[in-house]
């Protein structure tokens, strides 16, 4: 029997990188046969002459699934980089184009194209096969990226950004989607971490290539940097990601998506057209308005009698969804409104290059990114989360009005504090209220309630971008006029060239060019006045929602659903093994052995149940290779099978370790418990007398992968009590 004092404790060093999981992990390098497959709950088949590895998530070889989720990762930077290398060169692009009042449509053709998408290509990848859709999706993007980069006026350049988000929002979808075809679920949440990070590095690094390629290359470049990522990762997709079409019988939507489409579309005209192109009053803005209802009508009267609805109505009953959804339209009003503008203020009104205008803009993505991350880890440990929406709206009106304050006088440093405080009020309110509609929903709604609450975000951004873009035409040809009134303008230039063309105020003599400044910033800085309203009522409402005891499985961090620019399309059961594949993992260091051990009443050293349920995960075990692959050293592993042979819970076949059926019986023990274990996460989402056949077989596979892992630090037993032994 081990001695407790030999087994590692939790937080030691670990001997070596762990938790990715070789083609045979426990196989000695002599060629000795692994032994028995694996056996007991929770298991999957191993592969075998009827089963070609590859069939099954995780019998593909590590570095192929290395090799596929780089060229996933690249699809999802191309999408992921649009929107944040897009708005640096905007200021560049209508200047060389013309038409600055049609600037917010670059970003909303994209923003609306790849929101309506996003659902159709999830559907359709489940019907017909995602490698081959996420290839068509690569290659709209690359052809809409090439169309934008040789557009020769504003329209051209708005149609073929539309065409770039219909495949921008496969992009997004099925990288994602793909990954729980080639990942197993014990391993999903590691690897959908790699999709954060991406997000975050492309929110920091999209501003400065976009100012880099505007002031050494062109922004043309913009586009064409598209080019070459997405033909190497056509490449790599085609030579290396082969996964199994399991085609899933869907009745699409169709209707309900062109509906929605429409709604927004209609909308967003009104929004931008309005007050400026048209008056208010004018026809075309009323049958706009009111096609924009009639639309809603019909969405509404489709989505009841559609079987498998969009979105679906019956959500909006639920106080936190409603709630959660308007507050998150204001806040992608909020920011998609303030990034796309606020580079036009610093290169214009302050002269700021564009690649300077990125490193300035750094302050609002570094607030977002750590409020954003600290208000999860906070909500992870303390269940409490109420303060976050309230605190962080709040924040947000102070950060919008200290944007209102600035203007061609502001020093740097004034800047960047404005800029991190909206940043930061953002980031408090974005992961929450995703978390906040997990938790309210039943487990059959979740995967679409957490699309639909990341679609309101999508819709309020590409409102966001129109409205702030009509305030500022409006306000900067008012503020022209004014302060052009009697004075000579230099030969060609007149106050309409100066508002379709920032780049021809350096041209102005100093005497008009201050004012024209001048008008510019108050201008662009007015529009977060104007937005101050809007946030106030989502401060308003974030006082209506109730603070109810958070199950813990909805407090898995998911960076892709906080800055997504399109909504996150995921099944049910595919985030409940997202979060449960990141909650279980972390549970392998937090004494989960000790724990499942005394539960299943056996008498064993947490080590030795670690091994035992390692040989039961991939049917051998080879001792001597344990502590040099694994976080527990080699003694704790001698000992431990050493304890698990004088058990005659395993024996000898060589140089490998195979369970007996006595320890066959034994891990079956432990898997149950594990099972029961992960089933605490999920609180009420869980019934074991009306289990759900897709969750309670998640949790069976869950619980057989999630044990024996590499990285797990099996904690010593504090008092050993004696118990009747679990071999007889």
């Amino acid at each position: 029997m081990a001695r407790d004092d030999a087994i590692r404790p939790e937080g030691t060093a670990p001997g070596s990188p762990g938790g990715s999981v070789p083609d045979h992990p426990d196989r000695p390098a002599s060629g000795v046969p692994a032994g028995r497959p694996p056996t007991g709950a929770g298991t999957a088949e191993p592969s075998g002459p009827g089963n070609v590895p590859g069939d099954v998530p995780g019998d593909t070889p590590r570095r192929i699934v290395l090799v596929a989720m780089s060229a996933l990762l690249m699809g999802m930077l191309l999408a992921a980089l649009d929107q944040t290398i897009v708005s640096t060169a905007l200021p560049t692009i209508v200047s060389d184009l013309g038409g600055l009042n049609h600037l917010s449509w670059v970003v909303t053709a994209y923003l609306l194209a790849s929101t309506a998408a996003t659902p159709l290509w999830g559907k359709l990848g489940d019907q017909y096969g995602r490698k081959r859709l996420f290839q068509t999706a690569i290659v709209i993007f690359l052809i809409g990226s090439a169309l934008c980069g040789i557009a020769q006026n504003m329209g051209e350049l708005i149609v073929f950004r539309a065409l770039q988000g219909l495949g921008g929002g496969g992009l997004m979808v099925l990288s994602m989607a793909i990954v729980g075809d080639i990942v197993p679920p014990r391993d999903r949440g590691r690897y959908q971490g790699l999709f954060g990070a991406v997000f975050g590095a492309s929110s920091v690094l999209g501003p400065l290539l976009g100012g880099l390629f505007v002031d050494h290359l062109s922004w043309r470049w913009v586009f064409y940097i598209n080019l070459p990522i997405g033909v190497v990762a056509l490449g790599v997709i085609a030579a290396v990601l082969h996964i199994p079409v399991h085609r899933t019988k869907h009745t699409i939507d169709y209707a309900g998506t062109a509906a929605i489409a429409a709604v927004a579309t209609c909308l967003v005209l009104v929004a931008s057209l309005g007050g400026t192109t048209w008056p208010w009053a004018s026809w075309q803005i009323v049958v706009l308005a009111v096609a924009g209802v009639v639309l809603l009508a019909l969405f509404v009267a489709i989505e009841r009698r559609a079987a498998e609805p969009v979105l679906p109505l019956r959500l909006f009953r639920l106080r936190a969804f409603t709630l959660c959804s308007v507050i998150g339209f204001i806040v992608g009003f909020a920011m998609f409104g303030a990034m796309t503008y606020l580079p036009t203020f610093l290169q214009v009104v302050h002269g700021i290059s564009p690649t300077l205008s990125g490193v300035h803009m750094l302050p609002m993505v570094l607030g977002m990114l750590i409020s954003s991350t600290g208000s999860g880890q906070i909500v992870s440990r303390t269940g409490r989360y109420k303060v976050f929406p309230v605190l962080g709206t709040g924040i947000t009106i102070g950060g919008l009005y200290f944007l209102h304050t600035l203007d061609e006088f502001t020093g740097t440093w004034t800047m960047s504090a404005a800029f991190f405080v909206f940043g930061f009020g953002l980031g408090l309110v974005m992961q929450v209220l995703v978390l906040v509609v997990q938790n309210a929903v039943g487990y059959a709604d979740l995967g679409v309630a957490t699309s639909g609450a990341t679609f309101f975000r999508s819709i309020g951004a590409s409102f966001g971008v129109a409205i702030f873009g009509t305030v500022f035409s409006s306000e900067l040809r008012t503020q022209l006029t004014g302060a052009l009134a009697g004075r000579a303008l230099p030969p060609g230039l007149t106050p309409q060239a100066l508002q379709s063309d920032p780049h021809t105020v350096a041209a102005l003599p100093p005497a008009v060019r201050g004012a024209v400044l001048h008008s510019y910033a108050v201008a662009i800085t007015d529009v977060f006045l104007y937005a101050m309203p809007v946030a106030a009522v989502a401060f308003a409402l974030a006082w209506f929602l109730r603070e109810q005891p958070l199950r813990a499985s909805v407090t898995a961090p998911d960076v892709s659903e906080t800055y997504a620019s399109n909504p996150v399309e995921r099944s049910s059961r595919d985030e409940v093994a997202r979060a449960l594949s990141w909650l279980g993992t972390r549970e392998g260091r937090r004494g989960l052995y000790r724990r499942i051990t005394e539960l299943a009443g056996l008498d064993l050293h947490p080590a030795a149940s670690w091994l035992l349920l390692r040989i039961n995960r991939y049917g051998s075990a080879a001792p001597q290779l344990l502590g040099e692959r694994t976080d527990v050293p080699p003694e704790v592993v001698y000992q431990a099978s050493a304890e698990l042979e004088i058990a005659h819970l395993v024996r000898r076949e060589g140089l490998v370790l195979v369970l007996t059926d006595a320890g066959r019986e034994v891990a079956g023990r432990l898997v149950d418990v594990r099972t029961s274990v992960l089933a605490e996460l999920l609180g009420d989402w869980w019934d074991p007398k009306r289990a759900r056949d897709d969750l309670h077989g998640l949790l069976r596979e869950l619980s057989g992968q999630l044990c024996g892992d590499d990285s797990d630090r099996p904690m010593p037993r504090q008092a050993p009590p004696r118990r009747a032994a679990a071999t007889t």
